[in-house]
């Protein structure tokens, strides 16, 4: 089975017609749907939080089978995703796509246990040690997006889980843990 990075790819992406919009409805929701699946996985895998429409995005093209998806087809199948609440556009022209292979509340729920299991329910720290610190290692909130991890603290912020302090920039906003 070929694979991508660390990812298993499933069978169709090695299946021609796959890269191209099937005109029969039913036939197309099929492959939307695999289509979701398979970028999420590949997002979660690769820890890639923003896909471009224009840039280089490996599951976009299969240089074995020599077929790209076009411009319809990419817009459609991101597209599908921001309808299931899994990612969104973050321009107007819907040219870049953020992938939300966990939901904000989701990423909330991971940042709270892993303030628990590492003992900093009291603590202090800065965003960029939530996201890049020693503790994060091993864990998917290391290398996380800052825009996807300031919306999951925002949301635990105003459950009360915590306190988000600004600073003079933003390396030195601050997070006070109250859980």
């Amino acid at each position: 089975m070929q694979k991508l990075g660390e990812l298993k790819l499933p069978h169709f992406f090695n299946y021609p017609p796959y890269f191209t919009l099937q005109p029969v409805r039913e036939t197309r929701e099929k492959q939307i749907q695999l289509w979701k699946e398979l970028i999420l996985d590949y997002c979660r895998t690769q820890k890639i939080f923003v896909v471009g429409l224009e840039e280089d995005f490996a599951l976009f093209s299969n240089p074995a089978i020599e077929r790209s998806l076009n411009h319809e087809a990419r817009v459609a199948f991101l597209s599908a995703i921001v309808s299931d609440g899994r990612a969104e556009w973050m321009d107007k022209g819907h040219r870049r796509c953020l992938i939300l292979w966990h939901r904000i509340q989701d990423w909330a729920d991971i940042i709270l246990r892993f303030v628990k299991d590492n003992g900093l329910e009291d603590s202090v720290m800065t965003v960029e040690e939530i996201r890049s610190g020693i503790e994060s290692r091993g864990t998917d909130i290391h290398g996380m997006d800052r825009t996807v991890l300031m919306r999951a603290l925002k949301l635990l912020e105003n459950k009360g889980k915590l306190a988000i302090f600004k600073g003079t920039s933003t390396d030195d906003e601050g997070v006070k843990f109250s859980v």
